[in-house]
């Protein structure tokens, strides 16, 4: 883990400022290496697509690119970022609502697969398939069904509607479409989905009576985290080897005795990275208004993109001040939100 001693937070102080994040190569390393062993035992034919919306530092792609996983964005942005950290087009998947047509046909032109999420971006595939015969492009069809997590989602086809039947019919009447995923998206992080979500999938693959290279069954997984701030979630938080019983058995189970057995692959964000970054900042004043103290510091909760719970927070004297002590503190950051 990270040296996190007063004088090796100053040196750092002094070189890039007053804040800062220290990112855990290591720590990611193991998690990702955990997280699909944990799976992989269960159901071997199994890789991680990490999220790149999650954090799309550069150096996090290299990792995941290194040790074999995919690149899962959903914008220009983030395929651009994946690119420059030398992750080639075929380990890229394109996820996403909405995507620039000309730089999504340069992407499946280099091998890129592409997540249809609409019949309109179909539209928009098929003439670029259309324009370049010679060219196979790789597709894979966004799948929308009811997990019982009580919340409809806004991505993908609804397996049950005539535009995903259509879809599916187009796509492999087309010669140069290749339809080499299937993928589903659902937010809610709770175990008790996963089952319900990977059995959603097999029934998907029932239905349209092909296997595809790759089954994806999205992201929506905690990640390790201290006891302080899983006593603040009204759910338990599952372990990796949790979700893997949950989604990866339902895999194993039904394709046993199948003779095409495709890779499964999850898209985990937060769960590989969440406990490996640390924003460090100063606390510039400490002031008492009627009573109470407060205490601003050189960052903000944007900064930590969590709300609704308090992360963990080690209170570090750098050594240039005397310390004092106060009660009941709030730390509040250096914008006007």
């Amino acid at each position: 883990m990270l040296n996190l001693s007063s004088d090796r937070l100053f040196q750092l102080k002094e070189n890039f400022g007053e804040a800062f994040y220290l990112f855990d190569s290591d720590q990611f390393a193991s998690n990702f290496k955990e997280l699909k062993e944990a799976f992989s035992s269960i159901y071997p034919h199994f890789n991680i697509a990490y999220s790149y919306k999650t954090n799309y530092l550069p150096k996090i792609g290299k990792i995941v690119d290194f040790l074999g996983g995919y690149a899962e964005v959903v914008s220009d942005m983030e395929l651009e970022i994946a690119l420059h950290a030398g992750v080639s087009y075929d380990r890229i998947i394109w996820n996403g609502p909405i995507k620039n047509i000309l730089i999504l046909q340069s992407f499946l032109l280099n091998g890129g697969t592409v997540n249809i999420d609409s019949w309109d971006e179909l539209q928009e595939i098929l003439e670029i398939a259309q324009n370049n015969p010679t060219n196979v492009l790789n597709i894979g069809v966004r799948c929308n069904y009811d997990v019982g997590d009580g919340v409809i989602s806004r991505f993908g086809f609804d397996v049950d509607g005539s535009d995903f039947n259509n879809a599916i019919s187009l796509i492999t009447s087309t010669p140069n479409l290749k339809l080499i995923n299937l993928h589903c998206h659902f937010a809610k992080r709770d175990v008790k989905y996963w089952p319900t979500r990977a059995k959603g999938m097999i029934d998907v693959i029932e239905k349209i009576g092909y296997i595809p290279e790759r089954v994806d069954i999205g992201g929506g997984l905690f990640g390790k985290m201290e006891d302080a701030l899983k006593c603040q979630f009204s759910t338990p938080i599952p372990s990796y080897k949790e979700y893997a019983e949950a989604a990866a058995s339902v895999f194993a189970e039904y394709f046993k005795d199948k003779a095409v057995q495709p890779e499964l692959l999850i898209e985990p964000g937060s769960a590989l990275v969440g406990d490996c970054l640390k924003y460090v900042c100063i606390i510039k004043t400490i002031k008492n208004i009627r009573g109470k103290v407060f205490a601003t510091i050189s960052g903000s909760q944007k900064n930590i993109s969590m709300s609704g719970v308090n992360p963990p927070i080690s209170i570090i004297s750098a050594g240039q001040y005397p310390q004092q002590e106060y009660k009941d503190v709030d730390l509040v950051g250096y914008t006007c939100i």
